[in-house]
C-alpha cells in the first residue's frame, strides 16, 4: 500500500511556521574535588605529613604555585598546591617555611607535571625544589597543535569539565587566604596528571615524544640569564626626547624599583610607566610642577616626590658623554622590515627560511615559535656562518652547528638546519622583479 507524503505543518493562515531554535549544549560539569579541600599546610608538623605522604605515593607530581604578581615586587610563591596518586592533595603555605628541601627529597626522582612551567620553576627553586625530570601540560599542547592551551581550556576540550577562574589575578599574598581561593587553587592540580596521560598518548601518536622530552628537559636545565639593562623595557620609552630624556628614564626606573623592593610592592602601583616618560620629557624642577605632570597623581607621587624630582636631577647633571646610547648596544641582527633596504640578499634569505620553516609548521600542526626561536632563524639568515659559496654539505653543516650553539634542540636542528641552509644556498629576491616595460604602440 503506498505510503501519503508527509506534509509540514501549517497555521491557520496556511503558511508553514519557522523550525523550532535548537536548544543550547548543556555546558561540561564542572570540575570538583573529589576528595574534599585539604587543610592548608602551615606548621612543621603538618608538613611532616605531606612528606611522609608524598614519599609513600607512587607516579608523577602535580604542581602548581599561586604568586601575588601585580600586589607584590618579588614573584615569590605564596601557596604550593600538589598532588600524586595515593598522596592525594595538599596546599602548603611558603611564608610559613625556611624551604621546602625535606619535600623536594620525598618527590625524589618523580617526573613533575606543570601548566606553563617556565612561570612557576623560579619561585619554586627559591624554595629548593627542583625538578629532575618534568611534563608542562601548556608545552605539550602547543607542540600538538592545540588552537588554545589555558589550562581550563584544556581541561574543557579533553577531560570535559569546566574550571571556574574568578580567583586567577586576586592577591595571594593576602592571609588568611578566603576559601573559595584555596578550592580555586587545589583544582589547579586536581586533572593535572589525567591531562597528562591523554596527552603523552596523542605526543606518541603524531610521532612528537621526543620533540616533547627534549623540550621538557630543556627547562629542567635551563637557567634565564638576567636581563640587560631592564628599564629599556619601559612602556613607552620609544618616546622618550633624545638621550637625556633616556637617562632621565633610566634614573626614575631605577628609583622607582628600589622603593618598590623596600615596600615589596609592584613598580606601577607607584607610579605608571606613561608618568615617568612624562617626567623625563618634561624634567619638572619643583614639587608642583612634578605634581601636575600627568600621570602623577596618587600616594606614590606625592610620598616620594623629592625621590622623583632627586631622579631628575641626576639625569640633568650627566655629562653628555656618558648618557645612554638611544638603542642598547647588542648583536642582534636589524629589525626585518630594514632587511631589504640594507641587505635584499640577506631579506631574500629571511622570506625563503621562513617560507620553508611556515610550511613544515602548518603541515604538522606545530607553532612556527616552537618549531625554532624566531631570532634563532633571524640571526642565521642576516650572517650565515660559513661562504656562501660553500658547498651544500658544508653549509647545513655550519648551519646546524651556530642553531645549536644559539640554543635549539636537536629535534629543531635536525627539521629546520637543511630548510636554513636551503635558503642560504639559494636566497629569493626581496620582492619580485619588476615586470618589463609593454612596448609602445606607434602613434598612429
Amino acid at each position: 500500500m503506498p505510503t501519503e507524503p508527509q506534509t509540514a505543518p501549517t497555521d491557520e493562515a496556511g503558511t508553514t511556521p519557522p523550525p523550532e531554535p535548537l536548544a543550547p549544549p548543556e555546558p561540561p560539569p564542572l570540575l570538583t574535588l573529589r576528595d574534599g579541600l585539604p587543610d592548608i599546610t602551615e606548621t612543621p608538623d603538618a608538613l611532616a605529613e605531606v612528606v611522609r605522604r608524598v614519599a609513600a605515593g607512587t607516579g608523577p607530581v602535580a604542581l602548581d604555585a599561586e604568586r601575588a604578581s601585580g600586589y607584590r615586587y618579588s614573584s615569590r610563591a605564596y601557596l604550593i598546591q600538589l598532588r600524586r596518586e595515593g598522596s592525594g592533595s595538599a596546599l602548603i603555605d611558603p611564608i610559613a617555611f625556611d624551604d621546602l628541601a625535606d619535600l623536594d627529597a620525598a618527590i625524589g626522582d618523580a617526573e613533575w607535571i606543570l601548566h606553563a612551567a617556565s612561570q612557576d620553576l623560579p619561585c619554586l627553586r627559591e624554595l629548593g625544589l627542583e625538578p629532575r625530570a618534568l611534563f608542562d601540560t601548556e608545552l605539550a599542547a602547543r607542540l600538538l597543535g592545540y588552537p588554545r592551551v589555558g589550562l581550563a581550556t584544556l581541561v574543557e576540550v579533553i577531560m570535559d569539565r569546566t574550571m571556574r577562574k574568578e580567583h586567577s589575578a586576586v592577591d595571594w599574598s593576602k592571609r588568611p587566604l578566603p576559601t573559595p581561593w584555596l578550592e580555586y587553587a587545589a583544582l589547579d592540580v586536581e586533572v593535572l596528571v589525567e591531562l597528562r596521560d591523554v596527552l603523552a598518548a596523542e605526543l606518541a601518536e603524531q610521532g612528537k615524544e621526543r620533540w616533547a622530552a627534549e623540550e621538557f628537559q630543556h627547562l629542567v636545565d635551563h637557567v634565564p640569564a638576567p636581563r640587560a639593562e631592564p628599564w629599556r623595557r619601559t612602556s613607552g620609552i620609544h618616546k622618550a626626547k633624545g638621550r637625556r630624556g633616556l637617562a632621565a628614564v633610566r634614573e626614575l626606573w631605577t628609583v622607582r624599583d628600589q622603593i618598590a623592593e623596600q615596600r615589596d610592592t609592584t613598580p606601577g602601583r607607584l607610579i605608571p610607566d606613561a608618568a615617568m616618560i612624562a617626567a623625563a620629557n618634561a624634567m619638572p624642577t619643583s614639587r608642583s610642577a612634578l605634581l601636575d605632570t600627568p600621570g602623577f597623581h596618587g600616594r606614590g607621587a606625592r610620598r616620594f616626590a623629592d625621590r622623583w624630582l632627586g631622579a631628575l636631577e641626576a639625569a640633568r647633571q650627566i655629562p653628555d658623554q656618558q648618557l645612554p646610547p638611544l638603542t642598547m648596544r647588542s648583536d642582534a641582527p636589524p629589525a626585518p622590515r630594514v632587511w631589504a633596504e640594507r641587505d635584499p640578499v640577506a631579506a631574500g634569505r629571511l622570506a625563503r627560511a621562513r617560507d620553508l620553516v611556515s610550511a613544515y609548521a602548518e603541515e604538522h600542526r606545530v607553532p612556527i615559535e616552537n618549531l625554532l626561536t624566531p631570532d634563532y632563524l633571524r640571526r642565521v639568515m642576516w650572517k650565515p656562518p660559513v661562504a656562501p659559496d660553500a658547498d651544500a654539505a658544508t653549509v647545513q653543516t655550519a648551519v646546524a652547528e651556530e642553531l645549536r650553539r644559539l640554543g635549539a634542540r636537536a629535534w629543531q636542528v635536525e627539521i629546520t638546519a637543511p630548510m636554513l641552509a636551503e635558503a642560504v644556498l639559494d636566497p629569493r629576491p626581496a620582492t619580485p622583479p619588476s615586470a618589463p616595460d609593454a612596448p609602445v604602440a606607434p602613434a598612429e
